[in-house]
């Protein structure tokens, strides 16, 4: 059992960790908000752009199609674009990526695919170094502070974009947690080359149009989809990047959140052994002073 002072210790602490819990929620909550706006603010860019290459992919013949559009034909090697967070106290957003791009990697292996994998996030690359470490061919960290600007992204799909040239892979998908809202994160698949809708997507969301428009394009189709193809696979990317700031956000709310309250618990149990000890410690004086009285 332990002694009084250890328990007030023990209180003391615990007093303190709730203290910082709740200052890593506020400051959470704040962040969330504002990256919310720009993730809520950046879905319809995205979306249009996407819209706009598949009314474009819809006037060009598939043998003619580039290959960022239909991939190589072939699914020997396959890419896995990693995103999640520099930071961990934020619950289960990082494991739960981890986790399902293992899951990925098995299902590869039994497809007798090559998987390789690039890192955004240290979180991630970390956790994926220590049993996939020979698989990873590229990581970077993100910014630090709240902006996460578009030339990060284009970075990333530069670099992407240089090992798909280069035969290094012949599709790429990209695993990353989608928000929906600051209790709810979802983790998400998408095929970037060739892109393919995001598997958790919900159904009711409007998809974008594939039928080809009857529309003359100057200058060709080919030129535009040579530009728009690799600009698109910086938009998405950056929109992975804003989604998966505003679950992480949101998810360290939640799980701070949690800690304080557990940590108020804690509290309580404690206040309440150590009055208890402390009473009973009054009440075995009392009774050896009166049992030393009695005997005079």
């Amino acid at each position: 059992m332990s002694s009084l002072k250890e328990l007030r210790t023990r209180i003391s602490s615990v007093r303190s960790t709730r203290k910082i819990t709740q200052a890593m929620k506020m400051v959470a909550a704040s962040k969330l908000r504002r990256v919310q706006e720009r993730t809520e603010r950046a879905r319809p860019y995205a979306a249009g752009m996407e819209a706009m290459v598949a009314r474009l992919a819809g006037t060009v013949a598939p043998e003619d199609a580039p290959p960022l559009l239909v991939g190589t034909g072939s699914r020997k090697v396959a890419l896995l674009l990693v995103i999640t967070a520099d930071r961990g106290l934020c619950g289960a957003f990082n494991t739960g990526v981890v986790r399902a791009v293992r899951r990925k990697l098995a299902a590869l292996a039994e497809d007798s695919v090559e998987a390789k994998i690039y890192c955004v996030g240290r979180k991630g690359h970390d956790m994926l170094r220590r049993t996939h470490g020979a698989r990873i061919v590229g990581s970077r960290l993100l910014p630090p502070g709240r902006d996460l600007p578009f030339a990060e992204a284009a970075a990333v799909a530069e670099e992407i974009l240089g090992l798909f040239a280069d035969g290094g892979f012949d599709l790429c998908t990209m695993h990353y947690n989608r928000f929906r809202s600051a209790m709810s994160q979802v983790v998400t698949e998408t095929g970037v080359i060739p892109r393919t809708a995001p598997e958790s997507e919900a159904p009711d969301e409007p998809a974008a149009p594939t039928v080809g428009a009857l529309h003359e394009f100057e200058p060709g189709e080919d030129e535009l989809l040579a530009e728009l193809l690799p600009r698109n696979l910086a938009v998405q990317i950056h929109g992975a990047f804003l989604e998966s700031a505003a679950g992480e956000h949101g998810a360290r709310m939640t799980a701070m959140e949690n800690a304080t309250r557990n940590a108020g618990d804690m509290i309580g149990r404690l206040e309440l052994s150590y009055n208890r000890q402390r009473q009973a410690a009054i009440t075995k004086e009392l009774i050896e002073i009166i049992s030393g009285s009695e005997a005079l």
